[in-house]
């Protein structure tokens, strides 16, 4: 894929996980260090970090890159694939741990229970039917007031109240609310 092309879709952070074989970790660690500046030069790549586990052999890595083709593209590169065989041996990715996020999730988790997140669409229409009307009580009561304002600080005003809100007390309350119909498994 080339580097002028659009991207495909929204951005994507994906989880993966090694099993480090015990007394190879300084190993791991270092190889670490190798293919994470390889996967910052990817097309896409908006970052890579580490996670080192406090006790155990399981080592996490976030991966974000800005769509899920670009993802794609690296994890089936043979640049990807050469680091891979350098650390044989040493490490094992767990595949069946994989996870992909969008970044809207954590808008949509239930406390105490692990669920899959809801389709896209049925998030996008609950964050609407969360910040509508917060948008529209903020614009009438608040961003006339700061008409003389410069417009970066007028900009602001917007999303410095509305995420919040949405954030700590609209969305965890919708989401809880509205849950028989964003978690319904589907039908067939």
């Amino acid at each position: 894929m080339s580097t002028s092309e659009a991207p495909h879709g929204e951005p994507v952070t994906t989880v993966l996980t090694w099993e480090v074989r015990p007394g190879r970790e300084r190993q791991f660690e270092e190889w670490t260090h190798g293919i994470t500046r390889c996967a910052r030069r990817f097309p896409g790549n908006e970052g890579v970090s580490w996670l080192r586990p406090g006790q155990g052999h399981r080592y996490h890595a976030l991966l974000r890159w800005s769509d899920p083709h670009r993802l794609a593209a690296w994890l089936e590169s043979p640049e990807r694939a050469s680091w891979h065989a350098r650390i044989a041996g040493v490490a094992t990715e767990i595949g069946s741990e994989r996870q992909s996020t969008t970044g809207m999730e954590t808008w949509f988790s239930l406390p105490g229970i692990t669920v899959q997140a809801p389709p896209r669409w049925k998030m996008v229409l609950t964050t609407f039917l969360g910040a509508y009307p917060f948008t529209f009580l903020i614009q009438w009561l608040v961003l006339p007031r700061t008409a003389d304002w410069p417009l970066p600080l007028r900009a602001a005003v917007l999303p410095l109240v509305l995420l919040p809100i949405l954030t700590y007390l609209v969305m965890p309350r919708l989401s809880r609310l509205l849950r028989l119909w964003l978690y319904r498994p589907p039908e067939g």
